[in-house]
């Protein structure tokens, strides 16, 4: 076991943890945007990065998971989770009332995310591949 392998955070975790650095302000902030294409903004490029957070975080929690498969996981949960907003039963609605319920549960159905979702799963993909190479 070489001295990389024995760290308590890897390379590859230390710039994951870089990457979420980024992206959560970014993603934050792609919520609360009021300027030009706010409506985009506020919702299909933060459901882009919000697919690129999850799969980063779980890449950080599951270092040696191959990229791919947390890719098509976290797409096919997201897109679960979009379904999941045709459905109002009081529990969620009562989830969906603050900031963060409304951020990782979504509020309204709309077909025109899944393409965003496919986009944000690509871009985790390849980032966490840079990342795994980061690791050598």
């Amino acid at each position: 076991m070489d001295a990389e392998e024995r760290s308590p955070i890897s390379r590859q975790r230390l710039w994951t943890l870089v990457s979420l650095a980024m992206i959560v302000p970014l993603g934050l902030y792609t919520k609360f945007y009021a300027g030009p294409a706010a409506g985009w903004v506020n919702n299909s490029l933060s459901g882009v990065l919000y697919v690129v957070f999850w799969c980063l975080f779980i890449f950080m929690l599951a270092p040696g998971a191959r990229p791919w498969v947390i890719a098509v996981s976290v797409l096919a949960i997201t897109c679960a989770l979009e379904l999941a907003q045709l459905w109002h039963p009081p529990f969620l609605e009562w989830a969906r009332r603050g900031f963060i319920g409304r951020t990782l549960l979504g509020t309204h159905f709309t077909w025109s995310d899944y393409p965003y979702y496919l986009l944000g799963s690509g871009i985790g993909w390849l980032w966490m591949r840079g990342l795994k190479r980061a690791r050598g």
